[in-house]
């Protein structure tokens, strides 16, 4: 029994699947006679998930087994690789109960060997998006799309129905651009449209470029990077991707490949530790780490440190927490310098090959996009061979030769640099070294040392995939498919490396975890949770399009965990002194507050409750205006959990005419009048510092000289944080530790900082609520 259910889950069932599949007799039987005959055709290379999916589905919905050796060969063969295939294969078996098999008739009848490119889909979506043009330019995206998808998949009758609804849905955003607000309004709902009503309520928003956003099916980061849905090539078929480059050896590679791998997904996250990494890294991360772990992948956290000038530690220990941070454990952890002797090596290959020299150009001569031929470029080889190794030795002085690869990158830019001379000493290999590669050397070497599947890279690297499939195959060694997506870009911030140095060094903010950055440091500092950050990057989605969002997008995907799993308090940041005079001098009652208001089983914590209360001085008007809500002479409140309702009786002011103390009476809320709003209070508080951040830059761009014509330091907001030395906060948070959070009920979400001490306790600020303190 142990082994079937080991047979079952080594296709992609589920441990509870496997169970429930080897209780029914008939199915266990059937599928793993199915199994077995595939791995019997297969060999060594066995079943993957797919293929378990279709064996299993198979099994489950043939009537007569006298067919399910075929089927289970066809699908083992993959000429059936698709559901829409296994469906026509079974109608077709049906059909011919006891018949002898025509091959092909059941090949024509099953679509076998058919093959849709891409550029036919793109083609038959084209002619039906023209075909409805009119009709979506007046109803735009109220259009029945399903209507287009139903047409392009007549006309294209094996086609992957993913694939075409991702190119409809492309196409359909360049004809009518991102969806407006009049797009998002809700259509008049029919009487009996109550299901249809509580459906919507169940979907989720999803960012747009354009920092909007549309309501669509809410989906986890893991549900949009699993299976098919960025068309991905499956590992091992690099061979099938638009452009990718095919050589007399990349077959014999691929195979190598994939008996290395067994077909498993293998992606990497490769910062450069330079740096402290920021939001616009945390889609990198859950992007890489999340597309291997949604497909039973693996992901390594490989260093790209090949500048010793700029590396620091302290940035290696930093990128590593903040992946764990996220939620995520590297397969291994490599440096692109544990392979600086083989990246050496291929070097020289690539010398060989002739397809590499030694220039003398000066670095500022190989700076921009017009710089003129070398005059070394047609140096022979034994010259640059030679040259080079005196490079190694520490010969030439830094500038005074490089080496470079005799290609033309796809922005026309001509014989990257490969190596260049820098004498400093690296932090793992010392003096060893005085040459350096570069990334555009180094990058898909060490992507093909490790043989990644999926070399995931944003937008901006797609001028160098030429390089990289040109440097592989140059050097005839396995050769990743690169893959681009669209960066993550925030307003009212700046990520630069350079820049934020800049204001760390002119004391703008104190240092790269600064709160008002948005560093990963900085917002965990803040208090932001990972599952927040991880579901703003599901929000803004898996796309190919660079997107630039607003902070307040990222701070409701805050709010959303915050409010499930950030526990109630009670603070007064500006605090009024309140004397209930009514209550006796000595007294002290415990008051028991719930956690969780909306849910009381998750827990309470005791407060005291004394003669002596402070409240916010704005929740007290001393003249009425009408709509104000709170406490004035006129007009009682209710203290919030503690069953009490103040009136006003006298007014304390100091020599200034400053109001700095209440008299009051108290009565039971239960017998007193229901007044208009509850307010909050402590009593025998903490005394805390807490920290208020606002945006760090007034403009949306601070980067964009049309925008901010004097930079981005001529746009700081002077009043991007304030300090509260002197709040006051209940004593459930005394046993407070580093970065836990809390809802300091009707002022925000704080975070414990560390700069707090056992003698004071300081709170960040991480999001206000969502309501208006003064309604709640």
């Amino acid at each position: 029994m142990a082994d079937i259910l080991k047979l079952f889950t080594s296709i992609g069932l589920s441990e509870q699947k496997a169970k429930e599949t080897q209780k029914n007799e008939a199915l266990s039987s059937a599928l793993t006679e199915a199994v077995i005959q595939a791995q019997r055709i297969n060999g060594t290379s066995g079943v993957d998930k797919a293929m378990g999916t279709l064996l299993y589905s198979m099994a489950s919905r043939l009537k007569d087994n006298k067919r399910l050796a075929f089927l289970s060969d066809c699908i083992a063969q993959r000429k059936i690789y698709t559901e829409l295939q296994l469906a026509a294969a079974l109608d077709f078996v049906k059909s011919h109960p006891d018949d002898p098999i025509s091959q092909k008739e059941f090949d024509e009848a099953c679509g076998v060997g058919v093959v849709i490119t891409p550029e036919q889909i793109e083609d038959a979506v084209e002619f039906v998006v023209k075909k409805h043009k009119e009709q979506l330019l007046k109803e735009r995206y109220r259009f029945n799309m399903g209507l287009l998808m139903g047409e392009a998949r007549s006309a294209l009758k094996w086609a992957d129905g993913k694939v075409i609804k991702n190119e409809v849905d492309v196409q359909v955003l360049h004809l009518l651009g991102p969806k407006t607000e009049a797009d998002l309004e809700k259509k008049p709902k029919a009487p009996k449209a109550k299901a249809a009503e509580n459906d919507v309520k169940t979907k989720k928003e999803e960012v747009t470029a354009n920092g909007a956003t549309n309501l669509v099916e809410g989906r986890s980061l893991m549900e949009q990077l699993r299976g098919e849905a960025l068309k991905f090539h499956k590992p091992g078929e690099n061979y099938k991707t638009e452009g990718y480059v095919v050589t007399p050896k990349t077959m014999e590679l691929l195979k190598k490949h994939t008996e290395f791998t067994g077909g498993q997904i293998r992606t990497r996250f490769p910062p450069e530790p330079n740096g402290i990494l920021h939001i616009g890294h945390a889609k990198a991360i859950n992007f890489n780490f999340g597309y291997a772990k949604a497909n039973n992948g693996i992901c390594f956290l490989r260093y790209d440190d090949t500048n010793p000038e700029k590396e620091e530690e302290k940035y290696f220990t930093a990128i590593k927490d903040m992946v764990e941070w996220l939620g995520y454990t590297p397969y291994d952890i490599t440096h692109a310098s544990d392979n600086f002797q083989k990246l050496y090596d291929l070097a020289v290959d690539l010398i060989r090959r002739g397809h590499a020299y030694v220039c003398h150009q000066k670095v500022e001569e190989l700076k921009g996009h017009n710089v003129p031929p070398s005059p070394w470029r047609d140096r022979p080889t034994e010259e640059s061979l030679v040259l080079f190794e005196r490079m190694k030795k520490g010969i030439f002085a830094e500038g005074e030769a490089t080496l470079r690869m005799k290609m033309v990158m796809e922005d026309g830019k001509m014989d990257p640099v490969a190596y260049r001379i820098k004498y400093t000493p690296h932090h793992r290999t010392g003096d060893e070294w005085c040459i350096y590669p570069t990334y555009d050397y180094t990058h898909c070497l060490c992507d093909s040392i490790e043989n990644i599947t999926h070399s995931l890279c944003t937008k901006e690297f797609q001028a160098r995939r030429s390089s990289y499939y040109w440097l592989c195959n140059a050097l005839d060694v396995y050769c990743p498919v690169q893959w681009e997506y669209g960066r993550l870009n925030l307003t009212y911030t700046v990520v630069s490396k350079r820049k934020i140095i800049k204001l760390v060094e002119t004391g703008v903010v104190r240092d790269w975890d600064d709160p008002r950055l948005f560093t990963l440091t900085a917002l965990r500092r803040r208090g932001f949770p990972p599952e927040a950050i991880n579901n703003f990057c599901a929000r803004v989605g898996v796309t190919v399009s660079q997107t630039t969002t607003e902070p307040h997008l990222l701070e409701s995907c805050v709010r959303d965990v915050l409010n499930d799993t950030a526990p109630r308090a009670m603070a007064v940041l500006e605090p009024l002194k309140v004397t209930i005079t009514n209550l006796p001098k000595d007294t002290k009652m415990d008051v028991r507050v719930p956690n969780f208001p909306a849910n009381e089983d998750k827990g309470t914590h005791t407060i005291p409750f004394t003669r002596t209360i402070f409240i916010e001085q704005s929740d007290f008007r001393e003249v009425m205006e009408k709509g104000y809500k709170r406490l004035t002479p006129e007009q009682p409140v209710g203290l919030r959990h503690a069953g009490y309702v103040i009136s006003v009786q006298k007014v304390i002011k100091d020599s200034q005419g400053k109001v700095v103390e209440l008299e009051v009476t108290c009565c039971s809320s239960e017998t007193a009048e229901k007044p208009k709003a509850f307010i909050h209070w402590v009593s025998q508080p903490l005394v805390c510092e807490v920290r208020l951040y606002e945006r760090l830059f007034l403009h949306k761009h601070p980067e964009d000289p049309s925008e901010v014509p004097n930079g981005f330091l001529s746009d700081i907001n002077p009043n991007s944080l304030q300090v509260i030395s002197s709040a006051l906060v209940d004593i459930s948070v005394k046993a407070a530790k580093v970065l836990d959070r809390w809802q300091f009920e009707r002022v925000g979400y704080f975070s414990l900082d560390p700069d707090s001490t056992t003698d004071k306790l300081v709170f960040n600020r991480t999001v206000t609520l969502k309501e208006d303190p003064g309604k709640i």
